[in-house]
């Protein structure tokens, strides 16, 4: 028999301990000290705003936030355009260490490398993401990482008393808002008063689209007003930190997409609240931060601010909270193929220089791309040019590249006045040359490895995995594409040398090398006429590409025909650039571009071999129509 004084004092056992657990449900679900995250994020916008000392600006919203939160001066984003450098936001690893850094490329991501919404979640975060991913990754492997995505996510859908993780995008500073252009009469900002960059000629069209930009920087700032205010109506203020940035710089030519300055410095605030303050980087709000800040070290400082554990794989540094790091001596970026336009760039920024090593430093900076030529900016700057009107460093854009580039970027802000063959600076020069290998080494930089032959190598497996698994001997082949890139006559034997070299990549800087050296090249004809056949494409082509150079089109030909039928979209767009940067127009290379459109037979603006596809037929003054082909895609 079991007494009644036993049944009560279990039941009241067994209360408590449920009490206990509800409450401790809810004590998990409100904790204050958990700070809910709030980012609002610009496209394609450098610091243009008043809280940075831009007295053109009109930024009262985002002045304010400064006031109340903390200016970051020296933050970078790691890519000088959106998608690879999203890929680097979404993973806290470099998008040169993923294999993402192709622009739209969208390869299979490493399960090794998680994306932070995952990691958010797990903790019990309500993400949102209104509303842009393209973070250049399968998007299968992106595929519900949110608890919203869209038009209409928001935090305010979270369960009572859950914290929020939630960020709003917005498209108003974008590229594409600049075309078409808005009547003059329109805007807001006085054409007139801008002060142009000493690269950019004084173009009417110059003049109106820099004010133009500053009416949308404007646009911008309200938006970012609104929602602040919509935070302050929520009530959740007083427990959510505040992030604002751009996600690269911009927008006139000569910033995005180059790893300039003007393409990587990004505006950063942050607010974070009282209740908060074991967080303040420094002193008090309205403080200016200097530490060096970029992209890649976003995910672990939002791990770090929620006392989370920061995964061994993600490379960035934290910058607030517990697992806050040293201050970085360094930041790096990259830049490679960037739309349909092959180029090779790595940058090393500290607190006063920035050096840029070219790695196709043959090629101009300003080749012609169909989406950047719908800006009528770069269209004028392209004529004035033309027209004998720019001084030498207005036509710098439309020339070849030296191999390596030091800026004074604190005294020479727009990073025109090139120190890297000046003596006084050698050691600089030689310090931050070094920190750049080293960074590349470090990371595992799969863009040492053509696109073509990386996707080949890696079909079954994650280009961050291939390049961990002991595949590449990487200090060789960045070896062989910097004695490549910097070549001179005297390097022709060991040229050859790579062009026989069994690793494909090794070959191919072998044959980009000896088309660096011109016309010293000749004595390489037997082998590059053999290099020719070569089963990669990408070898195969960059040899072509040299034989052109050197005369002799017939020989070349055939790689260029063979890239063009290749089954990856990354060799026929190798082959193209080299059809247009060539001046081939062979009949046979004409029907088999005929050929290729109509096998691949999609007419999608987001594939690159269609985009030279189109300029090659305009070129050529040929019709499309007149073989049933139609370029149907429209720009905003």
């Amino acid at each position: 028999m079991i007494r009644p004084s036993l049944i009560s004092g279990t039941l009241l056992r067994v209360f408590l301990i449920g009490l206990l657990f509800n409450c401790g449900i809810a004590a998990f679900a409100q904790q204050p000290d958990r700070p809910n995250i709030l980012w609002l994020t610009s496209e394609d916008n450098s610091p243009f705003l008043g809280c940075y000392g831009d007295q053109f600006a009109t930024t009262p919203n985002l002045d304010k936030l400064a006031r109340r939160g903390f200016r970051y001066t020296h933050a970078f984003a790691n890519s000088p355009v959106c998608a690879p450098n999203r890929n680097t936001l979404i993973t806290g690893v470099y998008v040169t260490a993923n294999g993402h850094q192709h622009m739209r490329s969208e390869y299979n991501k490493s399960d090794a490398v998680r994306l932070y919404p995952e990691l958010l979640r797990e903790a019990g975060y309500y993400c949102t993401n209104n509303s842009k991913e393209d973070f250049n990754i399968n998007q299968a492997q992106t595929r519900g990482i949110w608890d919203e995505l869209g038009n209409t996510a928001h935090y305010k859908n979270r369960k009572p008393g859950q914290p929020f993780f939630a960020v709003f995008n917005s498209m108003l500073t974008h590229e594409s808002s600049l075309f078409p252009p808005k009547p003059r009469q329109k805007l807001r900002h006085d054409p007139d008063k801008v002060k142009l960059p000493p690269y950019h000629p004084d173009t009417p069209e110059l003049r109106h689209d820099w004010a133009y930009y500053y009416d949308n920087i404007e646009d911008m700032d309200a938006w970012v007003g609104k929602h602040l205010a919509d935070l302050e109506a929520s009530g959740a203020a007083d427990n959510t930190i505040v992030f604002y940035y751009s996600d690269h710089g911009g927008v006139l030519p000569r910033s995005k997409r180059w790893v300039y300055e003007t393409g990587t410095r990004v505006p950063l605030l942050i607010y974070i609240p009282t209740k908060y303050k074991h967080l303040w980087p420094v002193g008090q709000p309205g403080s200016v931060i200097d530490r060096l800040v970029s992209f890649v070290d976003l995910p672990p400082t939002l791990l770090s601010i929620l006392g989370r554990p920061i995964p061994a794989y993600m490379q960035g540094k934290a910058f607030l909270g517990p697992k806050k790091t040293a201050d970085p001596q360094y930041v790096y970026a990259s830049r490679d193929r960037q739309e349909e336009r092959y180029d090779m760039y790595r940058a090393v920024r500290d607190k006063q220089y920035r050096y840029i090593r070219n790695y196709m430093p043959h090629r101009v900076y300003g080749p012609q791309q169909e989406y950047l030529w719908l800006s009528q900016a770069t269209r004028s700057w392209e004529a004035a040019c033309q027209t004998g009107t720019c001084n030498e460093t207005q036509q710098a854009f439309w020339k070849s590249k030296p191999v390596e580039e030091l800026y004074d970027s604190e005294n020479d802000p727009w990073e025109v006045n090139n120190l890297a063959q000046n003596p006084k600076y050698k050691t600089v020069l030689e310090r931050m040359r070094k920190a750049h290998t080293d960074w590349m080494l470090t990371i595992r930089d799969t863009g040492f490895m053509p696109e073509a032959d990386m996707v080949a190598r890696t079909r079954t497996i994650p280009a961050y995995d291939y390049m961990r698994r002991g595949n590449v001997k990487l200090p060789a082949l960045i070896g062989a594409a910097q004695r490549a890139t910097a070549a001179t006559a005297k390097d022709v034997p060991t040229l050859l040398r790579f062009l026989q070299a069994d690793d494909p990549a090794i070959r191919y800087w072998g044959a980009t090398g000896l088309r660096i050296v011109g016309d010293a090249a000749k004595p390489a004809l037997p082998a590059l006429r053999k290099a020719v056949g070569d089963s990669v494409h990408n070898v195969a082509i960059a040899a072509a590409e040299v034989l052109y150079a050197l005369g002799e089109p017939d020989a070349g030909r055939a790689a260029l025909i063979r890239g063009m039928r290749a089954a990856d979209e990354a060799a026929r767009t190798h082959a193209l650039n080299i059809v247009d940067l060539m001046g081939e127009g062979d009949p046979a290379v004409r029907d088999e571009l005929v050929a290729m459109v109509k096998r691949i037979g999609v007419m999608d603006r987001n594939r690159f071999d269609l985009r030279l596809a189109k300029r090659l037929f305009k070129k050529w003054n040929v019709d499309p129509s007149n073989y049933n082909i139609a370029f149907t895609w429209t720009w905003p």
